[in-house]
């Protein structure tokens, strides 16, 4: 950097502290400076490119409409807005947690186990609501490994989660089945 640069570049960030200290958030500035990092944050976090486009919108969406609560003094503008981001993406988290997930055509057949695995479609049914109840992690651990005859290295190479990881969601999935089963049995 020259001299007029390292000037430049000085005025630019007591630009940017005047301007927020004076209450005024300038959203088109903050996306042209954040909105790529915050987009690989929510990307690498969701795995899903549309997902993780509306969630940067929506972190700029509660940033402007809680502008007048940055303080630069407490954190830097980047930091208040990956702040943000994080409550987003971890909202976004909870409400797919909530929502059934589509199964696609071709996984239908081998989702559900055929009737005659457990004898009777009753079996069936409580199994399945079993699973529905179990964390997405813990299902797909033991469908794939005990409906679709996978191996945890398998799944591991597939996934790219270490096979003792998947393991011990293997034991808790299990777990957390066994109860979920007593408690549909109870209920019936």
């Amino acid at each position: 950097m020259n001299g007029h640069d390292a000037a430049d570049h000085q005025r630019g960030r007591t630009v940017r502290r005047d301007r927020h200290a004076m209450g005024d958030f300038d959203v088109h500035q903050a996306f042209v400076e954040h909105g790529r990092a915050l987009y690989g944050f929510a990307l690498n976090t969701m795995k899903d490119a549309p997902i993780a486009e509306d969630c940067v919108q929506e972190t700029f969406v509660r940033a402007w409409r809680a502008r007048a609560t940055f303080d630069p003094g407490l954190a830097s503008e980047r930091t208040w807005l990956f702040a943000i981001a994080r409550n987003v993406i971890i909202d976004e988290m909870r409400g797919r947690s909530r929502r059934p997930l589509p199964i696609p055509e071709e996984r239908m057949e081998s989702a559900a186990p055929p009737v005659t695995v457990f004898g009777a479609a009753e079996d069936q049914i409580v199994l399945t609501s079993g699973l529905a109840r179990l964390s997405e992690e813990h299902r797909n651990v033991i469908v794939a490994i005990s409906l679709d005859g996978l191996t945890y290295q398998e799944l591991a190479e597939r996934t790219g989660v270490p096979a003792p990881t998947l393991r011990t969601r293997m034991y808790y999935g299990l777990r957390a089945l066994r109860k979920a089963i007593g408690e549909e049995e109870e209920e019936q």
